[in-house]
């Protein structure tokens, strides 16, 4: 099955996290890391399974690496009835109840399009001492993809 990863970042963590969870799929699927800047919404396909890794940018805000992405969902939303989707988020708990916010606009506007989030939504703490690309590798390796796109 190809595994689509879309990354918004702000300060390249995300795409790091990307990578990491590349990785550890690649040896069972078809893997491609795709920044959410150079993606079009129009080649999201039922077909492939995604893998949303974004980041929060100050007080609740998408990453500027997000903004082209969510921007397109709102211009022009496309029907999404069938794509299944997994996401992993990175933040930091001292911004209270903006805590892995970007993550959480991204998979609601993907479900606003019809798509389905399924599994556990991974959350990264930048205020521990785990490197975002460790717990994502971890967070991928939970990851039942035949499993998740077929439910």
């Amino acid at each position: 099955m190809r595994v689509v990863v879309l990354f918004g970042t702000e300060m390249g963590t995300a795409e790091t996290a990307a990578d990491s969870i590349a990785d550890e799929l690649s040896s069972a699927h078809e893997v491609s890391v795709c920044d959410m800047t150079d993606f079009d919404v129009d080649d999201l396909d039922v077909h492939d399974f995604y893998i949303v890794v974004c980041s929060t940018y100050g007080d609740g805000d998408l990453p500027t690496g997000a903004e082209p992405f969510s921007d397109a969902l709102d211009r022009r939303p496309p029907q999404l009835t069938g794509l299944r989707f997994a996401v992993f988020g990175l933040g930091d708990t001292v911004y209270g109840d903006t805590f892995n916010r970007g993550s959480e606009i991204i998979a609601q506007k993907l479900i606003a399009c019809g798509a389905a989030q399924v599994g556990e939504h991974g959350r990264h703490d930048a205020s521990t001492e785990v490197r975002a690309e460790d717990m994502a590798r971890e967070w991928a390796a939970t990851l039942d993809i035949p499993a998740l796109v077929s439910a």
